[in-house]
């Protein structure tokens, strides 16, 4: 049995990659090769763009890839969803499709373009969007460079954003948002169908789904002397509750938690002065629930 996967070529490459090493796969790409290696033989990886992913899953040219939710409703593919993977190429969050104009402009809703020209790569996905709101407007292909096009080549863009940070730089506000995305991990029908691809596919889903639940998270271990464990245990907001163990010597315990690496820098001294006593902080690849 071989799965023949898409890894998304282009800005989500790195991003996924290191998601995959997060979560025990080993992916090696050439610059020359759009065939990457990985250390399962019973995986052969293929780069491909994420716009055109879910037509060649859809199609069994491959059993599954990585791919925006974005792509595959603008390719109105039809394919399984396996799991909603929720990161991006800066961030852990979702992205928005949103439709974007000049700050000058007198636009303040999608209905003030009617009869204009709106600029996108998401074409048919904005279509349908208009004539949700009834608006007949120019949809024009784009390619790339969306933000700079308004108002000289176009009135309005639907362009991808995380952070917002790109369409402020270029003058332009959000009045709507269009779709809002995240990263899937799809697979062909027929292919989700056969037992073994189907298996290979869930056990994917599982170290992955591990990865994501672990991205921003840290893993911490002290020692406490039983007389501070509640002084100390009331600092440490934990996933469910701490692992409390005994130590060789009675007196003392151990405790081991997971929390938010955000929230590290504040907590450490707060435990210190709470009693506790040999604190280790751990990185965490995977937490599987």
């Amino acid at each position: 049995m071989k799965l023949k996967l898409g890894i998304p070529k282009g800005s989500l490459e790195n991003a996924t990659i290191d998601l995959f090493r997060r979560a025990g796969f080993a992916i090696t790409v050439s610059a020359r090769s759009y065939f990457p290696g990985i250390d399962d033989p019973d995986i052969e990886c293929m780069l491909i763009r994420a716009q055109e992913m879910a037509r060649y899953v859809e199609d069994g040219i491959l059993d599954a890839g990585l791919t925006g939710r974005d792509w595959v409703e603008e390719n109105e593919a039809d394919v399984v969803a396996v799991a909603d993977l929720v990161y991006a190429k800066q961030s852990f969050g979702k992205v928005r499709w949103v439709l974007a104009v000049p700050e000058s402009s007198s636009f303040h809703s999608v209905r003030d373009l009617e009869g204009k020209i709106i600029a996108t790569e998401l074409v048919g996905t904005t279509r349908r969007y208009l004539a949700r709101h009834g608006v007949a407007a120019k949809v024009e292909f784009s390619w790339g460079a969306t933000e700079v096009k308004p108002p000289v080549l176009a009135d309005a863009i639907v362009e991808v954003t995380e952070t917002g940070s790109s369409l402020r730089a270029n003058k332009l506000k959000i009045i709507d948002t269009v779709l809002e995305s995240n990263t899937q991990l799809i697979a062909n029908k027929l292919s989700w169908a056969d037992p073994a691809k189907r298996r290979k596919l869930e056990d994917m889903k599982m170290l992955l789904d591990g990865a994501i639940n672990a991205l921003g998270k840290v893993g911490l271990m002290l020692n406490v002397h039983k007389d501070n464990l509640a002084a100390a245990l009331s600092v440490l907001p934990a996933l469910k509750r701490p692992t409390v163990s005994h130590l060789s010597d009675g007196e003392w315990l151990a405790v081991n938690t997971i929390l938010d690496e955000s929230t590290v820098r504040d907590i450490i001294p707060r435990l210190k002065q709470a009693g506790a006593q040999g604190i280790v902080e751990y990185p965490l690849n995977k937490i599987v629930l």
